[in-house]
């Protein structure tokens, strides 16, 4: 086995925050340990709590090169795998026709078009692959990934095997929307990303959002906390937190008030339902003592 990336959990730590991303000690333990080992790293938790974050910081903290497979309903091989050139297969065709040569090699490299994971696997140690939401493809398309997973290579009739020498590292998200196979657990290093401390999310609104102030950075982090136990559809994640934050410093105030929560009302929460509630109860979500 090489070398870890990282001497230690403490220097994983020391690098994320580096890079304005602020994890616990868990999830930077869980981080450590996927890089060292080369395994997967599944996060699950709500949307908007910084799991497919942990990507694209990695990205940057590595110097490997982000790819990303965003599932959706449908999703198959083909979208993530690869594909075959056929505007330029038919125009080698007409060439060759044009010219009375034979069409020869109409399935080789040269047509071959690289989708996400094939991508990732020619690059291998050198790239970051983020498979996300994949709680969003269905069990069929889960089976299959589960292959890829297991041994970084793939069989291409026309080419041959195609296999990573090294395999890159693989960040997998899930918001949880149904539960994945016990099998593809089996596989991963397994970490539940929930809502961050009210410390933690002061002190990632004032890495993310600089010119926010400290005390109006606290009042929206706690008015944040009270909202998400209403009974909303969407609780706001963090990056909403700090679009608010950022908001309400922009207009000039700072302090959160009732008349500036209204007014910025849409930068947190996203639901015209859920902003029914929110307003029905802003004096408990301001605290009851913030309504001028």
């Amino acid at each position: 086995m090489s070398a870890p990336p990282f001497a230690s959990v403490k220097e994983l730590e020391e690098s994320l925050r580096a890079h304005s991303y602020l994890p616990d000690r868990g999830l930077a333990v869980a981080i450590y340990l996927a890089v060292s080992l080369d395994r997967p790293l599944l996060l699950e938790g709500e949307a908007g709590v910084g799991k497919t974050e942990v990507a694209k910081v990695l990205s940057e903290m590595m110097d490997r090169r982000l790819i990303r497979l965003q599932c959706y309903e449908g999703i198959d091989s083909t979208q993530a795998l690869y594909d075959w050139d056929y505007s330029r297969q038919l125009v080698a065709i007409r060439a060759a026709q044009a010219e009375g040569k034979p069409i020869d090699d109409l399935f080789g490299g040269a047509f071959l078009v690289e989708r996400p994971l094939l991508d990732a696997i020619r690059t291998g140690r050198g790239a970051i692959l983020l498979i996300d939401e994949l709680d969003r493809a269905d069990n069929e398309f889960e089976a299959f990934l589960l292959e890829v997973l297991g041994e970084f290579a793939v069989t291409v009739p026309e080419v041959g095997r195609i296999a990573a020498t090294k395999p890159p590292t693989v960040v997998i998200t899930s918001n949880r929307t149904r539960e994945l196979h016990d099998a593809l657990k089996r596989r991963c290093l397994y970490h539940w990303i929930d809502h961050p401390s009210l410390e933690r999310e002061v002190a990632i609104i004032r890495t993310r959002a600089p010119d926010v102030r400290e005390s109006l950075a606290r009042e929206v982090a706690m008015a944040v906390e009270r909202l998400r136990t209403l009974e909303v559809a969407k609780r706001p994640g963090v990056a909403e937190t700090i679009d608010w934050a950022n908001a309400i410093s922009f207009l000039g105030a700072d302090t959160l008030e009732s008349k500036t929560a209204l007014e910025t009302l849409g930068a947190v929460v996203k639901d015209h339902e859920d902003q029914q509630v929110v307003v029905a109860h802003l004096e408990e979500v301001l605290g009851g003592d913030n309504t001028k």
